[in-house]
């Protein structure tokens, strides 16, 4: 079993060799095709939660087997010169996908890609078409509009991490592993956190299959039914709400160019001119310490912690 930035997987075979393996696929079956661009090394970073090393080591594979190539001010693309083919039909029976499936496929892969990258609103479908290098209105044979690429794109990106099965541990272990996965998902798509409702769930079966999986973590502590939803949309609600802000942080470094710690540093003036009057002690005082680590991530880990906290007198409190 192998953690990856909080995703639970379950792979005997290096993850190198694994990624390999899917984009060899992706490029042989035509869902890459000649001269579309492959993963960067940070964006299989951000999509499969590895290090850089291993990233650079699946692009080196790909490369040795001639199946891509750097293209200068463009990236690592589809070998051209490969001939273009979509899978056999007993290629798409395994897969359990026709040829029309593995365009759609294409389209939100690269809808999701741009949506990565430069925010959702980059991701027009006059946009995609170019990435595809296909009309604009051959994308809407498969999609009915932004709307509903929005719901395939939040659903392949629930599916990215499949939850186990039949999972370990009492309740709590279960509700923080599957808020480490959803938070390991909405650090690799900062966009998804936004189109993501409580009240108004998207129709997305692989969404639905998350608020499954967490009622039937406390399904045998006692509890009703509708305390049960409520459980599964509190737990998702916190993380999403915290995710929330990962877009606006990755905006924020993008315009600037600084990370969160390298900006706090340039505001060292202000900061000191506003805490000189003495109306903010406590604040002073944080600020004068060298070992303050606050961040998106450590306000997920304390605020989970409290929050499983929080749910734990309701459980053993009517477990029967």
């Amino acid at each position: 079993m192998v953690n990856d930035g909080g995703a639970v997987r379950e792979h005997a075979e290096p993850a190198s060799a694994r990624i390999t393996a899917e984009l060899r696929r992706r490029i042989i079956t035509g869902v890459l095709a000649p001269g579309d661009r492959v993963p960067s090394t940070r964006q299989i970073v951000r999509e499969w939660g590895v290090a850089m090393a291993t990233a650079s080591k699946v692009l080196a594979a790909l490369r040795n087997e001639g199946l891509v190539e750097p293209v200068p001010g463009v990236g690592t693309v589809v070998t051209p010169g490969r001939p273009r083919r979509t899978a056999r039909p007993e290629e798409r029976r395994i897969a359990g996908r026709s040829d029309a499936d593995v365009f759609t496929e294409r389209i939100v892969r690269t809808a999701t890609t741009i949506a990565d990258a430069e925010g959702l609103a980059a991701a027009t479908m006059r946009r995609i078409a170019t990435g595809l290098d296909v009309a604009t209105m051959a994308l809407y044979r498969r999609v009915r509009g932004k709307n509903h690429l929005v719901t395939l794109m939040a659903d392949a990106a629930f599916a990215e991490d499949r939850l186990p099965a039949r999972p370990g541990g009492d309740w709590r272990a279960q509700l923080e592993l599957v808020c480490r996965v959803q938070w390991a998902m909405y650090r690799r798509h900062p966009w998804l956190a936004h189109v993501v409702s409580l009240t108004r769930p998207l129709l997305a079966p692989n969404a639905i299959a998350h608020t499954e999986w967490t009622m039937r973590a406390v399904s045998d502590q006692g509890l009703d039914p509708l305390t049960m939803i409520h459980v599964a949309a509190t737990v998702a609600g916190f993380v999403r709400g915290t995710a929330v802000s990962l877009e606006r942080e990755a905006e924020a470094e993008q315009d600037t160019g600084l990370t969160d710690d390298e900006w706090l540093r340039t505001q060292g003036n202000a900061l000191a001119v506003a805490m000189r009057a003495g109306s903010f002690p406590f604040m002073a005082g944080l600020l004068a310490r060298d070992d303050v680590d606050l961040s998106l991530d450590t306000l997920f880990e304390f605020g989970l912690q409290r929050m499983l906290d929080g749910i734990a007198p309701l459980c053993s409190g009517r477990r029967r």
